[in-house]
């Protein structure tokens, strides 16, 4: 496949780590497609609010804000619309309102799926919910899921509806570990359930939300032609993986990551190794290549599951967190105002760019 793509802007951001702990930044060794050194990148909004996650209904496309809002984009203009939910939302770090994804029947419901981080006693947690959407205003209709762990960090937060009609959300460790390999907890893992909140029968485990276990913070979920689900994950300062999800799996974390093998546990597809960072979040398929949107990488990262090969595909607009294509256009966001970024004149904003064969 070609991509044809021309330039209209560039900004040149920098981003800062996802993991705190870790202070320089780390080069990016990972090649630039020499056919894309040039990006034509159209702004469809701007002054954007820590967006996390792009949903699109027809010619509608709808973003969440990390503090507890979402921006419609309908003919050029953007409208934030007010979220009532039941809990408050929490401002730890990397928490919010995060994942987000449109019911099969948006049209004739106008329900929605939301994924939020919240505190209550002295604890951290996110859920699940239905959203209502009626005159601008989406409202909290139905907890499908609750008391998911969440902590300082690591909280997970992606949503996706698959080809079976499941809801799957990602959880990370909440910033302990051990939690991942615990089957009896949410944390650490990819869940799957029924639209309405119900275990699905045929889930892995007995009686259980767990689809996969062994992660420490993935953030990206996508299904490819073939109905085989994937999975973007944060490493320990580096070691971030790209990761074909089978139901049932272990993959290894905290006892292996990046290129470390041990039986019985699962390797990546992709890994960004042990010296560069990628960070990613966002995740879409087009055309037998993944799209990987990398926050501490400030890229867009093209992965060719045929070749085996992963290369840049566009840089120079800082931190970017979510990706979404839809035919032949490629959507994606940036979180430059997110606290670890460095954001310019109108950031955040959301992207579009053509893409053709």
């Amino acid at each position: 496949m070609r991509i044809f793509v021309y330039v209209l802007t560039i900004l040149f951001l920098i981003g800062c780590s996802e993991n705190p702990s870790q202070e320089q930044e780390d080069s990016q060794e990972t090649p630039v497609n020499p056919e894309t050194e040039a990006m034509s990148v159209e702004s469809l909004a701007d002054n954007l609010d820590t967006p996390w996650t792009i949903a699109k209904h027809e010619d509608t496309i709808y973003l969440t804000e990390r503090p507890g809002a979402i921006v419609q984009i309908e003919d050029g203009q953007s409208v934030q619309q007010e979220v009532d939910l039941e809990k408050s939302i929490s401002t730890a770090s990397e928490a919010g309102f995060l994942g987000f994804t449109l019911a099969p029947d948006f049209a004739e419901s106008q329900t929605a799926f939301a994924y939020y981080t919240y505190e209550e006693d002295g604890n951290a947690y996110n859920r699940i919910v239905s959203l209502q959407l009626t005159d601008d205003t989406w409202e909290e209709q139905r907890v499908l899921l609750d008391q998911i762990p969440s902590g300082n960090v690591h909280h997970g937060g992606r949503l996706a509806i698959g080809p079976d009609n499941k809801l799957y959300a990602t959880t990370g460790d909440a910033a302990q570990p051990e939690l991942a390999q615990d089957v009896q907890s949410l944390a650490g893992k990819i869940l799957r359930l029924n639209l309405d909140g119900s275990i699905p029968e045929d889930n892995p485990f007995n009686d259980s939300y767990i689809y996969s276990y062994g992660h420490r913070n993935p953030q990206g979920l996508v299904w490819d032609s073939e109905d085989q689900l994937y999975a973007t994950e944060h490493g320990n300062n580096a070691n971030d993986e790209v990761n074909l999800i089978e139901a049932g799996q272990n993959y290894g974390w905290p006892h292996i990551e990046g290129e470390e093998t041990q039986q019985d546990m699962e390797f990546p597809l992709f890994t960004s190794g042990t010296e560069v960072t990628w960070a990613p979040s966002g995740v879409d398929f087009y055309n037998d290549k993944l799209f990987v949107a990398a926050l501490r990488g400030t890229a867009l990262l093209e992965f060719d599951l045929d070749a085996n090969t992963q290369q840049t595909f566009l840089e120079g607009y800082g931190r970017i967190r979510d990706i979404y294509i839809e035919d032949d256009e490629l959507y994606f966001i940036t979180n430059n105002t997110d606290g670890r970024g460095s954001p310019q004149a109108d950031d955040d904003q959301l992207y579009r760019i053509t893409l053709t064969e």
